[in-house]
């Protein structure tokens, strides 16, 4: 028998398992396969929160695969998929460099394509006729193209089926003057996962990939242990039946009475997976005599306006359609280092669960509109958080004062911030709006006994959030901090001297509220020492918005009692330091 035109499956018995706990070894992850009857033949932990594991046969990867996707292990939900070298492409059908398609004996599902060569003018209005003739376009993203006088795209169909024979059809056409190189997707796994999308293009009006929005709710602190249950079973549960990830913020905002759930994957997935979570709160509730519960879902603020509508319209039909109560927490609540709103959905479950579907889909038809009016912007930080993307929405005060902050990097990570002839902090400059400036090496001093550099960030408070959190987010990216999920830095502000006994308060009380209510550490010169200057050094070590909320807090003690003060910058780090006790955080106070 001839296999002319014929190749045989791919042998995916190499495993991807990601978003592992950054503390896992690859003991603990042998020992969770041992624990669940899985083979295996070789483990390999990478630095990042991934890992490869090699199964001896396609049965052995496929069994894994339906054991432990969406299993929790240490809380966290992890991600098991077939790995896929880049660049072991295979050809079908004579087409060349597109990925097989089958799923379930070791070939690959994709609905992405990807069109490169495109003509600098080229705008998605230009290529709509011939996408839309395969089937229905989902989004439609620009990606960074190898070749700077053409662009590429991605381009996300409903089905699989759709987007191999857009392959089929479109690869190789004309399309003013440049012919097309068109292929089915592969994603490329890097240190953390998938990235975030990138710009989108030419125009395609509020299409971008889904998932990328994700729903956050809060949810009681006593309720955590019911929604995780016993040994991680009834998440594990959870996000095996609605394949949505969810991850439960369990150690953020210590002493909280609520915690944060974010989830993540397509509408559906994540409307069901959040109607799950509140059957769990309410049986909680029934064995606990607690009465009935209602839905609290997080939204940036720079949304809440197209929730309630003119005139509350919108708010008010979501709450005829669905036949719930719905409330918005006062805009007073939101601050400079926690920019959500809080909208309080109350009736029955199932009314609830229809609410928060339509409360998604507005949130999200809003953020991709606003993500794609600030296109230029994702294009110098692809991947960004939402959140952050979502700060640059609003408008910026002119009459913001300026802040000075002092920010403390390692040595070896000098280069990443900076990035090639200095491109990426120009990026946080004119991304920001703030002056970002790295301090040289002092040559009077031994190299090797600098370990970190100093960056000075000036400007307003918008502008300090964010360049203080692309700096945050760029050491995450590089893997700079090795055991923690967290990035964990030294932010130095100045305060009046005469604010410091007010700051750390009667017996250190009010400096340790600060560091229970931020999770950060926060140092200042023992209560007693004389100043030497009009200003006083506060150190802030900590997460990224754990040392924002502390910033903010201090900051607004100081404007609360004093203007201002026009003394001179002192050089930080010159003064006796106390410690209070350590905290840990990753998410804003809520």
């Amino acid at each position: 028998m001839s296999t002319t035109g014929k190749i045989p499956p791919i042998t995916m018995s190499k495993l991807y398992v990601g978003n592992l706990p950054t503390e896992t070894s690859e003991n603990s992850l042998r020992q969770l396969f041992e624990e669940q009857n899985l083979s295996y033949t070789s483990i390999l932990v990478k630095r990042g929160g991934y890992a490869f594991v090699d199964c001896p046969d396609q049965s052995s990867a496929d069994r894994a695969i339906d054991k432990l996707n969406g299993f929790t292990f240490n809380g966290v939900a992890l991600v098991v998929e077939p790995s896929v070298a880049s660049g072991k492409k295979k050809s079908i059908s004579g087409y060349p460099d597109t990925p097989p398609m089958q799923v379930g004996n070791g070939w690959i599902q994709t609905s992405k394509i990807i069109i490169s060569n495109l003509g600098p003018q080229v705008r998605f209005e230009d290529i709509e006729h011939l996408l839309n003739e395969h089937g229905r376009v989902v989004s439609c993203d620009k990606l960074t193209s190898k070749d700077p006088t053409t662009q590429t795209v991605a381009v996300t169909y409903d089905t699989t089926e759709q987007a191999q024979q857009a392959v089929n059809q479109l690869n190789g056409i004309d399309v003013e003057g440049k012919t097309l190189k068109v292929e089915l997707a592969v994603e490329k796994r890097g240190k953390r996962g998938p990235r975030g999308p990138g710009a989108p293009f030419g125009g395609l009006p509020g299409q971008s990939r889904q998932t990328d929005f994700p729903l956050r709710i809060l949810v009681q602190s006593d309720m955590v242990g019911a929604i995780i249950g016993r040994q991680g079973s009834t998440i594990r549960q959870i996000t095996q039946q609605t394949r949505a990830r969810v991850d439960v913020h369990r150690k953020d905002n210590v002493g909280s009475l609520e915690k944060a759930i974010t989830i993540y994957g397509n509408p559906e997935n994540c409307t069901n997976a959040c109607k799950r979570i509140l059957e769990v709160m309410q049986q909680e509730a029934n064995n606990t005599n607690k009465g009935e519960i209602s839905l609290k879902i997080l939204a940036h603020n720079n949304l809440i306006g197209r929730i309630i509508g003119k005139g509350g319209n919108t708010i008010k039909r979501i709450m005829q359609d669905t036949d719930t109560k719905i409330t918005v927490s006062s805009i007073n609540d939101i601050n400079s280092f926690n920019l959500e709103r809080i909208i309080t959905v109350k009736g029955t479950i199932e009314n609830m669960s229809k609410a928060e579907s339509q409360i998604s889909s507005k949130l999200r038809q809003s953020y991709e509109n606003d993500l794609q009016a600030m296109a230029p912007q994702t294009m110098m930080f692809p991947g960004l958080h939402p959140m952050a993307m979502m700060a640059t929405a609003g408008s910026q005060s002119g009459g913001d004062s300026q802040e000075t902050t002092y920010l403390y990097i390692p040595n070896n990570a000098v280069g990443a911030i900076i990035g090639t002839k200095g491109s990426h902090i120009r990026n946080i400059i004119r991304f920001s709006g703030a002056s970002v400036k790295i301090a040289p090496i002092d040559e009077t001093k031994p190299q090797e006994t600098q370990n970190e550099r100093r960056v000075t960030i000036v400007g307003s408070p918008e502008a300090q959030w964010k360049a203080q959190y692309l700096i945050f987010e760029k050491m995450r990216e590089e893997g700079f901090v090795a055991g923690s999920d967290d990035v964990r830095l030294t932010v130095e502000i100045m305060v009046p001297s005469s604010q410091v006994g007010r700051i750390i308060g009667k017996g250190g009380q009010n400096v340790r509220e600060l560091q229970r209510v931020t999770g950060s550490v926060i140092k200042l010169p023992e209560q007693g020492t004389s100043p030497q200057d009009d200003e006083t050094t506060v150190h802030i070590i900590g997460p990224f918005f754990s040392v924002q909320s502390a910033q903010r807090r201090i900051r607004a003690m100081v404007l609360q009692s004093v203007a201002p003060p026009q003394g001179r910058q002192r050089q930080p780090r010159q003064q006796k330091e106390t410690s209070q006790s350590e905290a840990t955080s990753s998410e804003p106070q809520q």
